[in-house]
């Protein structure tokens, strides 16, 4: 009769089996959430790098032509509409003008993306009928269209739920900037509006306020958010502007 030898290895028999599974289930779910956010990070720092990229583009582009681009609407395929500038029909909720600025990537009818696959929002300043986007109307306007009102406004939170649009930053936030001439914005994974923050990033054609602060999860007080927000001062664009030779 053959004998097996203690020494010889055996196999695992199926109780061990599923200790060896559970303890494999552990250990890949301890390594996911990590995994998760650090992919979330990833993003976040290719999307920013991508928004200065888009601040030095369009600071480049004032330099060349003397103004700033229009925002594309959603129907002109990454183009500032009007095309050639002038009084733009989307100021506040339109699109990075992907195609005019030359800027990637982009999806396949021509609007810039962040990390996500979300189109860049951008926004411009009004002041005086649309002098930052008009051929020669910063010229014409220097140096009073810097202290004109019609700029953008960066606060640190939204209004109250169902206070609607407003022209200032809520009782309670800061303003973080109080006349920017551009915004761009990208409105994070999620791309949707979740709570007061977020909603005044997307909420109205007419309004020129918008929220940055650092991400916040669901049950915050201004709701989730995750936008990602670049805003350009009438200092920084000025001073491209003179270097440039395109204000007297």
């Amino acid at each position: 009769m053959t004998r097996h030898s203690p020494l010889l290895p055996r196999g695992f028999t199926l109780a061990e089996l599923a200790v060896v599974l559970v303890i494999a289930a552990f250990l890949i779910g301890g390594l996911a959430i990590p995994l998760s956010g650090q992919l979330e990070l990833r993003s976040r720092q290719e999307t920013r790098a991508t928004l200065d990229t888009v601040r030095e583009a369009l600071l480049g582009f004032a330099a060349v032509h003397g103004r700033l681009p229009c925002p594309a609407s959603a129907t002109s395929n990454g183009i500032e509409s009007p095309d050639g500038g002038g009084a733009c029909s989307n100021p506040y909720d339109g699109f990075l003008p992907a195609a005019t600025l030359g800027v990637g990537p982009v999806d396949g009818a021509g609007f810039a993306l962040d990390s996500w696959g979300n189109r860049l929002r951008y926004a411009v300043a009004t002041a005086q009928s649309g002098a930052f986007t008009t051929s020669g109307g910063l010229q014409a306007n220097w140096p009073d269209v810097f202290a004109q009102s019609g700029k953008l406004r960066l606060c640190s939170a939204g209004p109250a739920s169902g206070s609607g649009a407003t022209a200032n930053c809520p009782a309670g936030s800061t303003a973080l900037a109080r006349d920017a001439v551009a915004v761009v914005l990208s409105l994070g994974r999620d791309a949707t509006a979740n709570g007061t923050d977020q909603t005044e990033n997307q909420d109205s054609p007419g309004n020129p306020v918008f929220v940055s602060h650092d991400p916040a999860p669901a049950g915050s007080p201004g709701g989730e958010f995750d936008d990602l927000v670049l805003w350009i001062s009438p200092g920084v664009l000025g001073s491209r502007l003179l270097a440039a030779g395109r204000l007297p």
